[in-house]
């Protein structure tokens, strides 16, 4: 639990990887394994409500991804970089075991020595808990500003993950538990964050919760080359760790939640956020969707959700907003912001 009185958001900004991929592509390249499992052309993007996800060019690192995001963060802030205090990386995706992205995506962007730079691994979390580690900083006052980025890219797994199918014999079980692989996509975000009572305009970061389902550990497990998952197990076991969340989220931030102007979520797949708004009686109108077109782009996806929605103007100044997201582990954190 976290309540803020002096963090506010200043700028949110996100890159989208260049080339496109559709479902039907995929589908083309795995033709043989379909053909042999009566699988049915646009199983896919029927199942997902994913037509496209994009790719990064070959050999782009996340550090690289994050640093174009973090330098347009930078930029709409109006802040000089050498007064941002910490810079923490969420990303899923590592150019090495060691050193740190964040160490690479602190020196590309030249901030300064004194800045604290270090990675933050929660899953699809991971960069709800990067804003909240920098709220608790800005907050207690150790520092002014904080920078939260991530870079994340798809081409790697997707590509390895059909090779290896196609190179191999797997029941039809096995195919389906790599079906989720597929739904992953590529781009990058970046987030500034900073002392409320220093900032002319921003928007207020009130806090939030984070509720843990750890017994659930076992459903999605990724390796950098594939990733298998129990999707239905998923999705249900989600389904309940949202519910408990939302009845902490009420409690502590006090919400009037089905009043709220907008949720910001995770982004998955169709049947993921219908799903989760019947369960949680929210309406689909208030949602802005990036998954038909981006896929799930892992920790980047609601942040990314959150400066696209910003782009099309669908935010206005004064609207209440909750940020909402579940990380394979479970754990699940619903967030307010006042825009």
């Amino acid at each position: 639990m976290m309540l803020f009185d002096n963090v506010s958001i200043v700028s949110v900004a996100c890159e989208d990887a260049p080339h496109r991929v559709t479902s039907s592509e995929i589908e083309e390249q795995l033709a043989p394994l379909m053909d042999k499992f009566g699988v049915q052309r646009g199983l896919f993007e029927g199942l997902t409500g994913i037509k496209s996800r994009y790719f990064w060019d070959e050999n782009v690192q996340p550090s690289q991804m994050a640093t174009w995001a973090g330098e347009k963060a930078i930029i709409r802030s109006g802040i000089d970089r050498s007064r941002i205090g910490v810079l923490i990386n969420t990303s899923v995706c590592k150019d090495y075991i060691e050193p740190s992205v964040a160490c690479i995506v602190h020196n590309n962007l030249h901030l300064s020595p004194y800045c604290i730079n270090f990675d933050v691994g929660n899953a699809c979390l991971a960069f709800l808990n990067g804003m909240q580690i920098a709220g608790n900083m800005i907050e207690r006052g150790q520092i002014d500003y904080g920078l939260v980025v991530n870079g994340e890219g798809s081409r790697f797994v997707i590509e390895q993950t059909i090779k290896r199918l196609l190179n191999s014999s797997p029941t039809v079980d096995e195919f389906r538990e790599s079906f989720a692989t597929f739904t992953i996509g590529s781009g990058s975000v970046a987030m500034i964050l900073g002392r409320s009572d220093l900032v002319e305009e921003g928007s207020q970061f009130r806090g939030g919760v984070t509720v843990a389902a750890t017994e659930h550990n076992h459903l999605c497990r990724a390796q950098p080359d594939q990733m298998m998952t129990d999707a239905h197990a998923l999705l249900v076991a989600g389904l309940g760790l949202a519910a408990r969340t939302l009845n902490k989220a009420n409690e502590v931030l006090g919400w009037d939640f089905l009043n709220l102007d907008h949720y910001i979520m995770h982004q998955v797949s169709k049947a993921h956020t219908e799903k989760v708004c019947e369960s949680l009686k929210m309406d689909l109108r208030k949602v802005y969707t990036t998954y038909p077109e981006y896929g799930n782009i892992g920790p980047a996806a609601l942040p990314v959700t959150l400066a696209k929605a910003l782009d099309a103007g669908r935010i206005e100044k004064g609207d209440h907003i909750a940020l909402m997201g579940i990380g394979s582990g479970l754990n699940c954190s619903m967030m307010e912001v006042v825009w």
